[in-house]
């Protein structure tokens, strides 16, 4: 960046020009964005801490002394909220889902391939004080930062961040290397990894490591392993997702510039471009709505904006709620008109699990009038990238078809896409849940997801334990993608209507139901939606946030 036009720029702020405010936080955004992305690895925090930093920026701007120190300030301002967020979390937060998995927004995004994805991949066995430091070095190699400007961030001598930056490259080679290793097809660490619920820890890297120096086919490569520094060097910053939020609630203590864009309507046109560059729709003195981003600026005495609350409930976590939680709140201005309202609430905790002998309740008739698919009357889904597109009034049944002893592991749930209309989640069956045991299972099988000789299919944080059996009711038309990574599984998708709904979750199959089916349609707006929908349409679906906003 031009140190001179920023100086310009960083001046007139502190002046209190509202277009310069403007500038400064469009073009320093991206910047903070991925340092907090990748020192969270896209956790549901992130938002928030890039948030919290640019409100600390634009309320302190005044007290900074030297307009060339800008970027080493802002920096040092979003280490600390980094930090101050680690030091908040407690005990029973320590699981929650992250929003989205910024080793894979980086991958896909940036269209990483070869050993630059390899490393952007390697980046989830990090450990935190780790992936804190890297967020900043994979800045330096990559001329965003200068190795001052790093010191300076984490609070310690260049001498010394020199030592930290060197171990925290060999821990990443090491991760380089375990990522390498699951990619192949080791017999032994199959066996190794077979009850790895399939998120990166430090002890099963320190595991996995064990077993890459003492095996001959994990620890040999088919090919020269690039330094990671070379493989960083000119790489881009990763652009600001869709639907990014950023609420600048302005406080009356800030500096003149802040005060100044407080007083105005609004942020200018031009903050718009650091998000999704869509057609802007501007509300004076309430929300910028812009191609499903939210821009919110507050005069001082505006009461903040509700931000969605993660969720915290994990699989096997007690006790999961029975009914589905409230939706998140959109962080937008009472004012504010939207294209589209959210609507339901959202299924995102493991259900506690009902009585086999507890009857469902009564299921609400909705209008019917037939459902078409792009996969015919019966669409199987077995691979990665499969999907089927859904148009119509009526009933939808997704059947669960898991294989952990195919390939056991953490499971990538499948999402919609492309929501036109609207999506409910209306009733649970098949006779089981696919935790539910099942007697004289053959081939390790303890459950549907898995066993101890086969290892096990894992659910997401905060993910609802699906049953064999889920059906929706759809008025429109939306995409269905199978995202298989990991833990191997099949869906069927089957256009079907109320009245087998019914028999399904009331009567079970001939030889008697394991339990009855689930209820979950209100039969109104406000019955509960999938977790993983979107109107939008993603380049890959498994990116969809795990908490919907339709």
């Amino acid at each position: 960046m031009d140190s001179e036009h920023w100086r310009a720029v960083i001046t007139a702020a502190q002046a209190g020009d509202r277009r310069a405010l403007d500038e400064l936080v469009e073009g320093w955004l991206p910047l903070v964005y991925n340092i907090v992305g990748r020192a969270l690895n896209g956790h549901a925090d992130v938002d928030d801490v890039v948030q919290e930093t640019m409100l600390r920026a634009v309320g302190n701007l005044g007290t900074l002394r030297d307009p060339d120190s800008f970027r080493s300030w802002l920096v040092a301002i979003a280490m600390r909220q980094i930090r101050d967020r680690a030091r908040r979390r407690t005990p029973d937060r320590l699981e929650e889902a992250a929003a989205s998995d910024f080793a894979e927004l980086t991958v896909l995004r940036l269209q990483l391939e070869g050993q630059r994805r390899e490393v952007a991949e390697a980046v989830r066995w990090l450990d935190d004080e780790d992936r804190h430091l890297l967020s900043l070095w994979w800045l330096e190699v990559a001329g965003e930062l200068t190795r001052r400007e790093l010191a300076a961030a984490v609070g310690i001598t260049r001498q010394h961040a020199a030592v930290r930056v060197q171990r925290m490259k060999e821990r990443l080679e090491t991760s380089r290397g375990i990522v390498r290793a699951l990619d192949g097809a080791c017999p032994d660490l199959r066996e190794i990894t077979g009850r790895w619920n399939g998120r990166p820890d430090s002890v099963w890297r320190k595991r996995l490591a064990r077993h890459l120096r003492g095996c001959g086919y994990c620890g040999g490569t088919r090919e020269a392993v690039v330094p990671a520094e070379r493989l960083l060097v000119g790489i881009a910053l990763v652009p600001l997702p869709v639907g990014f939020t950023l609420s600048l609630a302005l406080g009356g203590k800030t500096a003149a510039a802040a005060t100044s864009a407080a007083t105005s309507a609004g942020w200018s046109a031009k903050l718009l471009g650091a998000l999704t560059k869509p057609v802007v729709a501007m509300t004076a003195g309430a929300t910028i709505v812009a191609g499903g981003a939210y821009v919110v600026t507050q005069p001082p005495d505006a009461p903040p904006p509700r931000a969605a609350v993660a969720p915290t409930a994990t699989a096997g976590s007690a006790p999961p709620r029975t009914s589905a939680p409230p939706a998140p709140t959109p962080r937008s201005s009472p004012t504010a008109t939207k294209k589209a309202d959210p609507y339901g609430t959202v299924v995102d905790a493991v259900d506690r699990a009902p009585d086999p002998n507890a009857r469902p309740a009564a299921l609400p008739r909705r209008p019917e009038s037939g459902i078409t698919s792009t996969g015919g009357p019966k669409a199987v889904m077995q691979h990665r990238g499969d999907s089927v597109t859904l148009t119509g009034r009526g009933y939808v049944l997704v059947r669960w078809q898991i294989s952990p002893g195919s390939r056991p592991g953490a499971l990538v749930m499948p999402s919609w896409t492309g929501l036109k209309g609207k999506l409910f989640h209306v009733a649970s069956g098949g006779w089981r849940r696919m935790d539910d045991p099942l007697g004289g299972a053959p081939n390790g099988y303890a459950t549907g997801m898995g066993g101890p000789s086969i290892g096990y299919a894992v659910l997401p944080p905060g993910t609802q334990q699906m049953w064999q059996n889920e059906y929706f009711y759809l008025d429109g038309s939306v995409t269905l993608t199978q995202n298989e990574r990991g833990c191997d599984y099949g869906l069927t998708v089957f256009p079907t209507n109320r009245d087998a709904v019914v028999e399904d979750i009331d009567q079970g199959p001939p030889q008697g139901a394991i339990r009855y089916g689930l209820v979950r349609d209100t039969g109104t707006d406000s019955a509960p939606v999938p977790q993983y929908v979107t109107r939008a349409t993603p380049a890959d679906p498994a990116t969809v946030p795990q908490r919907s906003r339709v």
